[in-house]
């Protein structure tokens, strides 16, 4: 008899509410309306060979970036299977100017959803991974339908983080801030199964790097300087192995399975950085420190931050603990890469 002990996304998420007796089911189902749109959009990107939906839909998003198909449909998918349900008061989109409030239609509840939903789009026509990101918070406004402060909340107040990896599986990952779990997509019977519990940084890190080299010329004397330590074949411990695949979600996953540091520093086109800070940075800054990494902009705890406006830009460097803190000692000779900081922040 086959005793496989079998665990769905939805059961995980039933046991852990168990663990609070105060819990009534909102949030939870928050989590299981958010593992259905992923397996919508994970059909869809998996037949995006198939149909006409590859490509750009013909116009550009608040980034002022080419909005590719699915995009536009990973963007309609979340929405619609998460304004109907009650548990939420607003959400947020990185491909949407403004917060987004429950529509008067339908009931609103006490929590607020920030996402990106297909981050890494240009990497839909060359058959690359690519992944939805998402963020949970408890809404802190008295408006019944949120308010932009309900949006602009520091990471360290997220309830939940997770990202939904499109690869040669999909595979989604989430902590609700009691350690970081990973579920993937059996197709055969359309669920989320647990095939990572309780996932943590290896430690010591693995010997990569992950950052995008083509922007050399544009860091700091002192970015250069780092990335060149971690290459160098001469230093005790040999040199690092470089492993960027130009597609967060998937760059992420990876340092988080295997350990090691990813960078996306600011540079003298973007002193700022790029990546946003609510929808990809604070998520994956949690995630990646509930399993024993930590996540910096180059100076200052990412979830710390307090956000200025929904589409902020930062730097980001995340994985192993103790290469984050390697790059931000370097860095801290010239005091970081945040906003008024280092010779491309003046």
């Amino acid at each position: 008899m086959n005793d496989t002990h079998i665990i769905t996304i939805e059961r995980h998420i039933i046991e852990e509410e168990r663990r609070h007796p105060e819990a009534r089911g909102a949030f939870s189902n928050v989590l299981s309306d958010l593992a259905l749109a992923a397996k919508v959009i994970s059909r869809q990107v998996n037949m995006a060979g198939l149909v006409d939906i590859l490509g750009r839909a013909g116009h550009r998003n608040v980034q002022g970036e080419d909005v590719q198909k699915l995009d536009v449909f990973a963007q309609d998918v979340i929405w619609r299977a998460m304004d109907h349900t009650g548990h939420l008061c607003c959400m947020a989109s990185e491909e949407v100017e403004e917060f987004m409030p429950i529509p008067d239609k339908f009931p609103a509840g006490d929590y607020v959803l920030l996402f990106d939903p297909l981050d890494g789009s240009s990497n839909i026509d060359v058959n690359v991974s690519i992944g939805t990101i998402f963020s949970i918070h408890r809404k802190v406004s008295k408006s019944e339908r949120g308010a932009e402060e309900d949006c602009l909340q520091p990471g360290h107040r997220q309830m939940a983080a997770g990202y939904v990896l499109y690869g040669s599986s999909t595979m989604m990952v989430y902590t609700t801030g009691e350690g970081v779990h990973g579920f993937t997509l059996d197709p055969s019977i359309g669920e989320f199964i647990l095939s990572h519990e309780n996932i943590r940084i290896p430690d010591p890190p693995s010997r990569y790097y992950s950052v995008n080299e083509a922007y050399f010329s544009r860091w700091t004397p002192e970015m250069q300087a780092h990335v060149a330590r971690l290459k160098d074949p001469d230093r005790e411990e040999g040199g690092f192995s470089s492993r960027y695949i130009g597609s967060l979600v998937a760059d992420a996953h990876r340092t988080l399975m295997r350990g090691g540091l990813f960078m996306y520093p600011g540079d003298r086109l973007n002193p700022r950085g790029k990546l946003r800070l609510q929808y990809e940075a604070n998520p994956l800054a949690f995630i990646v420190e509930q399993a024993g990494g930590r996540a910096s902009d180059g100076r200052t705890r990412i979830l710390d931050r307090e956000p200025d406006h929904l589409h902020e830009r930062i730097p980001l460097f995340l994985g192993s603990d103790s290469m984050v803190r390697d790059v931000e000692a370097a860095l801290g000779k010239m005091g970081g890469f945040g906003p008024g900081a280092g010779v491309y922040g003046r």
